[in-house]
């Protein structure tokens, strides 16, 4: 049976994994735009490899934060702070830079990355049900003869 963290170290723990999100959004937001361009004898093919890293590590890292917690908060604290650091890298500075521009891969990087992201937060904790019986309440049964 798995207990979950309680108390200040629970909250601690969320916490931090809101700022691991932060941290990988961050960083995510300028990796996201490396590709390698693959020369081919009919055409050129892109190979957005930088979106895919990111995303793959945002996937891993939620799971990593709900098995960390033992329950799906942990994911969702480290998909918030991926989120938020993502729409404020998305989001034009004063002086007109962009790290997530609206080309075709910054748009399947966003949406893949919030489509992907919360199917990883939204996942149950993996080996645990809800619809267990927990031991301390069944009763033995025994027989008078």
């Amino acid at each position: 049976m798995t207990r979950r963290a309680t108390g200040p170290l629970a909250i601690l723990s969320i916490i931090g994994l809101v700022a691991v999100g932060l941290v990988i959004g961050i960083i995510g937001s300028f990796l996201q735009a490396t590709r390698e361009i693959v020369p081919m004898p009919w055409a050129q093919v892109v190979v957005p490899w930088g979106m895919i890293v990111v995303v793959v590590t945002v996937i891993i890292v939620i799971r990593g934060g709900v098995w960390l917690v033992r329950s799906r908060t942990g994911g969702w604290a480290v998909f918030a702070g991926w989120l938020v650091a993502t729409i404020v890298m998305s989001a034009e500075s004063p002086s007109g830079d962009l790290a997530i521009s609206g080309g075709g891969r910054q748009m399947t990087y966003l949406l893949g990355g919030v489509i992907l992201g919360a199917a990883a937060a939204t996942f149950p904790i993996s080996g645990r049900s809800s619809h267990t019986i927990s031991r301390e309440r069944i009763q033995p049964v025994v027989s008078q003869s």
